[in-house]
């Protein structure tokens, strides 16, 4: 009689674990997966390239460029 129970609950759980767990985790991975190509698809119809931003060099500041100014009233 114990042996049926055991068994009754593990089926439960396992029927829970499928329809509570599995099956919503597979059809978001799914729809998530077909969003991302509906996406990559739009930017590459588009013409889409990321811009690259060109390499700038540091900006040397010149040390004796500097102004005095004076307050006037």
């Amino acid at each position: 009689m114990i042996r049926y129970l055991v068994v009754a609950l593990l089926i439960y759980f396992i029927y829970k674990f499928v329809f509570q767990f599995l099956i919503p985790v597979s059809k978001t991975a799914s729809a998530m997966k077909r969003k991302m190509n509906e996406f990559q698809n739009n930017m590459q119809g588009n013409g889409f390239t990321p811009k690259q931003d060109p390499v700038k060099e540091p900006v040397k500041e010149k040390a004796g460029d500097y102004i005095d100014f004076e307050e006037v009233k």
